[in-house]
């Protein structure tokens, strides 16, 4: 596990120059959505797989920006999903991005998921492991140095909430007004990296992206987003669920399969599961 920690480390750091210095244009490309892709969506992409082709652990990688997997060391154990720029789109605004990676070993599914981490790229350059415990670390003269383990409180307060509110089911609007109502804060910024990290790091409240009327099936990529923010979440003390189920009880078909998904600490998860349950 130790090699692909080094070479997440590594990636972050050569990510961070590409952010600072990389043209932020479109590209002619399209990712696997069917969306134009940023050279700087291309240029992460191409870092991170090199990074991991350097490992010899490494069995398979999985990039949200393509289609099909690739194999990389036919006698490597670990496969690993990552979107190699989450939010890359507020860049030319300056608000913080991210990577997110999900370590399986065998083969991809939640059920085979042994550690996750993601990386921020703000202000200050912050990387989050989850293996045995949450860890943060502090990018610091070229080094990352850890920092602390993380932990939520069984209660928080912050909300963020994802997707178009016109498209929301009223039962989940009705949801969130309440906590809004009592005196929950909105922290958004369209950036699922930086919203789940300043839960974290804040004690607790709710991320949400519901299934909505234009994405019944969720938004967020289960390999790549979900449950591996699933797997941080658990084990900093929170809880995960799709609504009724626990996310990491959930399986896939597809390597692009998407869910809807709520991660935060284990009292707002209560109530969404209440109000989730009260309107199956």
């Amino acid at each position: 596990m130790k090699d692909i920690f080094d070479a997440i480390q590594r990636s972050a750091k050569r990510i961070k120059e590409a952010i600072d210095v990389k043209d932020i244009g479109y590209s002619q490309q399209e990712n696997s959505s069917g969306e134009t892709q940023l050279e700087l969506d291309i240029k992460c992409d191409m870092i991170i797989e090199e990074e991991f082709s350097r490992v010899a652990s490494v069995h398979t990688v999985s990039s949200e920006e393509k289609e099909h997997a690739e194999v990389l060391h036919k006698d490597g154990k670990y496969f690993i999903a990552y979107d190699p720029l989450d939010g890359s789109s507020l860049v030319d605004v300056n608000l913080s991005v991210g990577s997110i990676f999900g370590i399986y070993e065998g083969d991809f599914g939640s059920q085979n998921m042994v550690a996750a981490c993601y990386v921020v790229y703000g202000p200050r350059v912050e990387m989050v492991f989850a293996h045995n415990k949450t860890k943060l670390y502090l990018l610091q003269a070229g080094e990352f140095e850890f920092v602390k383990e993380i932990h939520l409180n069984e209660k928080g307060k912050l909300m963020a909430p994802g997707g178009t509110q016109q498209n929301w089911p009223s039962y989940h609007k009705a949801m969130i007004d309440g906590f809004f109502a009592d005196g929950y804060r909105l922290r958004y910024s369209g950036g699922m990296v930086p919203d789940l990290h300043q839960i974290l790091l804040k004690g607790g409240g709710l991320f949400s992206y519901p299934a909505t009327s234009d994405k019944p099936e969720g938004k967020l990529r289960r390999l790549f987003e979900v449950f591996p923010f699933a797997f941080v979440y658990e084990k900093s003390g929170g809880e995960a669920i799709d609504g009724h189920k626990r996310v990491l009880d959930l399986g896939y078909a597809h390597l692009h399969d998407t869910s809807p998904c709520f991660f935060g600490s284990k009292n707002e998860i209560a109530k969404v599961k209440e109000v989730y349950a009260d309107n199956a």
